[in-house]
This record gives structure tokens, sequence and C-alpha cells, in this order.
């Protein structure tokens, strides 16, 4: 699906940078002065356009801070506005970690800003890429994670190195997603959670980095530095501290500390790309699946649940990923509701509280469950009788809960 990100100032209209994905061509300049100018004309007159639809598309217009003004224009895909708009606020974000709440609210050579804001291209892209992305935390704004064989012991040598770097902040990435983490790792907030888990992945691979990152709700304004370093193909350790240690510091600490956690940390790696263990096992009409914890940020999904099942070329592994995406948006903001910021606003319209809903299409079935903290979506082949879906989910979540060893 085609997406356009525009950045204005706020206040005069003027062009700060524009992000497409999918196989589009940047949007004239006409176009962007009359979306803009519809806007402010709205703002003059006392209203505030929020959105619009067309028989096609969906356009939704954020100002933050008096500072700058995002619009998203995407295909109307039939889902909540509140999708968009947690977007816009992940772009934000985004801007902020990467470059300080104090540079986006106080541009003072515009050319300049041009240039540096350059630095956050990258990420914006990524969360531009919704339609092909292989997580879901861009929506879901629970970070990604997998279930490792032995969790408790990763954690375990975690916590030394984390103490060893003299921080608090720490969490080990196997495959791109959140395996264990600190305390205080997962007391950052959702936002935070979401773009340090997907910000990670997107850098440049190497030994160790040092990148000086601001926590959008925690210090906005003053800089932390974010140190990773590779502990081996696929797995990342990273911790966020002040000016001490030093990366080299740090770095010759890394072989000490994670060397005797390396059987355990390939037992963790072989998890790919089913994202849970072996011994976990789950109903054979089961395409894939995404679970989502509200209270702890959390996201465990995979589409590939019984390794290769055979059925990739009815639907394929893109395809899942798209249908889930597709129908956890639907779901949520009409259905159910989440911490994501207007998600309340569909379910209230209901006189009581939908715990499940499903739909019923010609190559599949998708189900979903709401049992409070967690949201259970899962896709199953269109084979499954559908009065077995209700059971089979609710089994499904209980297989995922009892274990206490799975923090999910």
């Amino acid at each position: 699906m085609a997406a356009y990100l525009l950045c204005l100032t706020a206040g005069g209209g003027i062009p700060i940078f524009s992000r497409s994905h999918g196989d589009v061509k940047p949007l004239p300049f006409p176009v962007i002065g009359s979306l803009n100018a519809v806007h402010m004309f709205a703002a003059n007159h006392g209203a505030t356009l929020k959105s619009t639809t067309t028989s096609d598309a969906k356009i939704v217009w954020r100002d933050f801070h008096d500072s700058l003004s995002l619009i998203v224009i995407t295909g109307n895909d039939q889902a909540n506005d509140c999708h968009l708009n947690r977007l816009l606020e992940n772009v934000w974000s985004a801007m902020v970690m990467l470059f300080g709440q104090d540079e986006l609210m106080n541009i003072k050579n515009l050319e300049r800003f041009k240039r540096d804001i350059k630095v956050c291209f990258q990420l914006l892209d990524h969360l531009l890429e919704q339609s092909v992305l292989s997580t879901f935390s861009d929506v879901t704004q629970a970070v990604d994670i997998l279930l490792t064989p032995d969790n408790g012991a990763l954690q375990n040598f975690l916590d030394a190195f984390v103490e060893a770097a003299g921080s608090t902040y720490g969490c080990l990435t196997v495959g791109g997603r959140v395996a264990v983490a600190t305390h205080k790792w997962w007391s950052l907030s959702a936002t935070e959670l979401v773009l340090l888990g997907v910000l990670i992945p997107l850098l440049t691979p190497c030994t160790s980095r040092d990148i000086p990152i601001y926590l959008p709700q925690g210090s906005p304004t003053v800089p932390h530095r974010l140190l990773t370093f590779q502990v081996m193909r696929g797995v990342e350790v990273c911790v966020i501290c002040g000016p001490t240690p030093s990366v080299a510091d740090l770095h010759n600490e890394v072989v000490r500390f994670w060397r005797p956690a390396v059987e355990v940390l390939k037992a963790a790696y072989q998890v790919i790309p089913r994202y849970v263990p072996s011994t976990l096992t789950l109903d054979q009409n089961i395409l894939g699946f995404l679970l989502v914890n509200n209270e702890t940020s959390r996201c465990l999904n995979s589409v590939c649940v019984h390794g290769k099942d055979g059925k990739e070329e009815i639907v394929s592994l893109p395809k899942r990923r798209e249908i889930l995406r597709s129908f956890y948006k639907r779901v949520v903001g009409t259905y159910m509701s989440s911490p994501i910021e207007g998600t309340e606003t569909g379910p209230a319209e209901f006189s009581h509280t939908a715990t499940d809903t499903y739909t019923v299409c010609e190559g599949h079935k998708c189900y979903a469950l709401s049992s409070p903290p967690h949201q259970l979506f899962v896709l199953y082949t269109s084979a499954i009788p559908t009065f077995a879906m209700r059971s089979i989910t609710n089994k499904t979540l209980h297989a995922f809960t009892k274990d206490k060893s799975f923090c999910i």
C-alpha cells in the first residue's frame, strides 16, 4: 500500500521533507501546498481538521508543539483513524529520539535543519513500510519479543553485564527481537520501547556502536548513550548509559561476561523464525498469531508456527503478516480498545464490551480474543470449522500464559 509522509513548519507551512513508501512518485509541490492550506484554513476559522477520506485514500493531519505539522496520506483500509494518528506520534517521537525535542521546537536555521533532520530518515522510512514489515510493534505499540528455551539464564547473564556497565537499562536482542531486558528497561514508556526495538535492528551491522539518543518521554532534551555489542551472529546486547563507560572499556567485558552463555544463546537463536520454543505445541490449523500484553507493552507473533508447513503456496508468509496486521487494525479501535489513544471511541458505541470477534474469508479465517491484559489474534486455515475457533483460541492463550517462565 502506498504511503506518503509530509513534514512542514506549523506556522508558515514550509516543506521540511517528504517521504514515501511503495511504487509512487513524490507529491508535487502544489498538492503539498493544498494539503497544508486546507488545514490552515480550518484552523483560522476555529476548527481542527484531523482527517478526511476519499473513495480509496485517507489523509490525517497532526500539529506538534506549534512547531511542525505532519501529514500522512495512505490507502483507505477502513481502519480507525487512531492507527494513523499512532503512526504520526511515532514519527514525532522518532525525530525526538534522534534529534532532540529542543531542536525540533526551536528551528533557528531552516536550511541547516533540513540537512540535519536526514539522520532520522532511515527510521521514518521503516515506520512507513507497514505493509512489508515482519514485526508488529509499530501498530500494536508493544515491543516485539521472542520466547527462548531458557529465559532465566539469559536474564542472569544480562543483569550481570548491565551492572558491570554501571547502568540499569539493558536488553538482549535475538534476531532483532527482545529476548530479555532489565526491569528498568521495561519501565521505559511503550513508545520508547517500540522505537528502540525498531531502531536497533536497523543500524548498520558492526561489533559495537555508541549512539546519542534522547528518550521521547523520559529525557527529550538531555541525550543519553545507546551502546550495542554483537555477542554472536544475530545476537546483540544493548545498554543505555551516561558519559561513562567508554565503548572500548565495555567492549573488553563482552567476551568475559558472555562467553559462558554461548550454548544458551545458540539455543535461543534456534527458535527463529518460529519465535517460540519447539516444546510449545500449537494447533495445526493455526497459520499465524499475534499476542499482545497491553500492560507490559510486549508483543509475541509468528507466521511460521509449524516451520515449513506446506501451506505457503496457499497463504504465503508475507500474506499472513499482511492479513494479521489488517485484522488487528480493523478490530482494535472498532470492537476492542487498547492503550493506544483513540482506540476507545469505537468500542464505546456498543452497549457491551466485546471479548470475541472473527472473520471468515475464502482462503482463511481470523479470530480475536480479548482477555485483559492480553489480546490474541489468530490466523487459521479455511478448513477449520468456524465453531472450533473460539475454543482453540482460548487454549492457545492458555498455552502461552500458563508457563510463568514465559514473560509475555
